[in-house]
């Protein structure tokens, strides 16, 4: 069972790919090591929240927009706990709002993609609960107009369903 530290830090590196990968093949400028910092905060309300499974999140506007309100005001809980001269600090990369688009867009991604991964090896493990949601994840991830998500999945997404034995003969 994977926990939220686990998760940041897949996300973290994944957003981290993601990056690296925009700016040298696809023509891209962005700042990636902030985008690997905000990576590693990006679930921080779930200390407060706990985790909202996708399908409950999304299940309609109303919720959506609701969680996403509980959701912004547990980011303010948690930057008010921090000493008041390093709250600056973390507001850019704790505070949604404060992170660039440009930069959200990137982790967003890489969370997808961090789904879709960890479906893929709970199917690969036996549990079909997680074959639909493994469909249509990828097909979201297919329907993305960021071509460092197709990169990616096409460069790197195969190697995560091989065992160590096959990871290191190829």
């Amino acid at each position: 069972m994977e926990n939220v530290m686990e998760h940041s830090w897949e996300v973290a590196t994944i957003s981290h790919a993601l990056g690296l990968i925009r700016n040298r093949y696809f023509g891209g400028t962005l700042d990636v090591n902030a985008i690997v910092v905000a990576a590693m905060y990006h679930d921080c309300s779930e200390v407060i929240t706990g985790d909202m499974p996708s399908p409950i999140k999304y299940h309609s506007a109303e919720i959506t927009r609701a969680y996403q309100s509980i959701e912004r005001q547990a980011e303010q809980e948690l930057l008010s706990l921090l000493p008041e001269d390093l709250q600056g600090d973390y507001e850019a990369v704790m505070i949604e709002d404060k992170i660039p688009k440009e930069h959200r867009v990137v982790i967003k991604a890489a969370d997808t993609i961090s789904a879709y991964l960890k479906c893929q090896m709970e199917v690969s493990a036996g549990n079909s609960e997680f074959s639909k949601a493994a469909e249509d994840i990828k097909r979201k991830l297919e329907a993305t107009d960021l071509p460092e998500v197709r990169y990616f999945l096409e460069t790197f997404s195969p190697s995560y369903s091989l065992t160590l034995d096959e990871l290191l003969k190829t």
